[in-house]
């Protein structure tokens, strides 16, 4: 057990924004509710997997609906409280800890935001090691586990318990009441013991995204590596792009961010186009219509001088990014993962192939 202040608040929001693989919604926002929270509350105590109960309540608290919509429409406050009663009332039982359900900017911010205001430690583990724009495309899923009962309220104080017979249903009906509730709303689900949570979560992911963040800070501060290949190291990534934004196609459509980013080649990479496709979460990348990646590895766009991630929404012309590639979860790479998550599930025509695979077999490195 150790605890998460300030000073980490910093780091985790940093490193989660890369995970979020462009999604998982603006990283201040949700800096911002966790700082207030600890600043009232104190320090959340962040607790490893393998140190909970098998028989404890777990809790992954989340937003759901279009990251956009949150950053403008904001939150209550009494949100996380209205859900614990919500559910402890139905379980008969109280929540020992709170855990993440996704990395990114939001989703990785507001369950430090909750367990700092509801008193209790927080999991170091979550759904997905990165951040997928369904509520069913979580690790879990492949474990069997239901989403439901799921807990849903919104800032004005409406709130709803869904039961739903598969997590797609879930899916559905959850992001129904969304829309109806403005586009964005605070949810609990996979309600789960200690048990499943070491079973089939993902460990150990806001250390991680602790240890990403304070290495984008320092990647100027290496003496023997430049910052790019200090970033890369530190992330174990792969460089797949260096461009200049030249259009962003953008619309919210369904609770979702949806569209397209072209760039022109900068440096080594002169006279080459790239395509980035986006569903609140970056899909697929393209150089002169080879693809280079696609989901469920994370791509990432990352600024070209300060290595600090670009979330979809803050995509602008002129902007000069370097598109990273990162792989993803094992569980994501079997064949109950990529019928989750893989690129055809998204509309993309193409089988899913490693991001290492597509690099060594001709993709770039910058």
């Amino acid at each position: 057990m150790r605890r998460i202040d300030l000073k980490e608040v910093e780091d985790i929001a940093l490193g989660a924004s890369l995970l979020g693989a462009g999604g998982g919604g603006d990283p201040y926002y949700g800096k911002l509710m966790a700082i207030g929270a600890i600043k009232e509350c104190g320090p959340v105590e962040l607790i490893g997997p393998e140190e909970v109960p098998d028989d404890a309540v777990i809790m992954p608290i989340a937003m759901m609906g279009a990251p956009t919509v949150l950053c403008e429409k904001g939150t209550g406050g009494n949100e996380y409280r209205v859900i614990y009663d919500m559910v402890s009332q139905y379980l008969g039982k109280k929540v020992y800890a709170v855990m993440p359900m996704e990395a990114g900017g939001v989703n990785s911010m507001l369950p430090i935001a909750a367990a700092a205001r509801l008193g209790l430690p927080m999991v170091d583990c979550d759904g997905m090691g990165r951040a997928f724009p369904e509520l069913q495309m979580v690790t879990f899923t492949i474990g069997g586990v239901n989403a439901t009962p799921m807990a849903l309220t919104d800032e004005k104080g409406n709130s709803v318990i869904f039961n739903t017979i598969t997590n797609k249903w879930t899916e559905e009906l959850a992001r129904a009441v969304t829309m109806s509730c403005g586009g964005s709303v605070t949810v609990a689900l996979y309600i789960m013991d200690g048990r499943t949570m070491k079973a089939y979560g993902v460990k150990n992911i806001v250390s991680r995204s602790e240890m990403l963040g304070r290495a984008i800070r320092n990647v100027k501060n290496q003496p023997d590596l430049t910052p790019q290949e200090a970033f890369l190291k530190a992330s174990e990534g792969y460089g797949l792009f260096r461009g200049k934004i030249v259009d962003v196609l953008r619309e919210t459509n369904g609770a979702f961010n949806l569209g397209r980013i072209l760039l022109e080649g900068i440096g080594d990479f002169r006279g080459k186009k790239a395509e980035v496709t986006f569903q609140n979460e970056n899909l697929s990348v393209t150089v002169d219509g080879r693809i280079c990646a696609t989901v469920p590895d994370l791509i990432c766009l990352v600024d070209t001088e300060t290595f600090t991630p670009v979330t979809t929404e803050a995509l602008k012309y002129g902007k000069r990014v370097m598109v990273t590639g990162l792989k993803c979860y094992d569980m994501w790479r079997t064949q109950a993962g990529l019928e989750l998550v893989g690129p055809r599930y998204f509309g993309l025509d193409t089988d899913y192939i490693p991001l290492e695979e597509r690099v060594k077999g001709g993709g770039s490195d910058v």
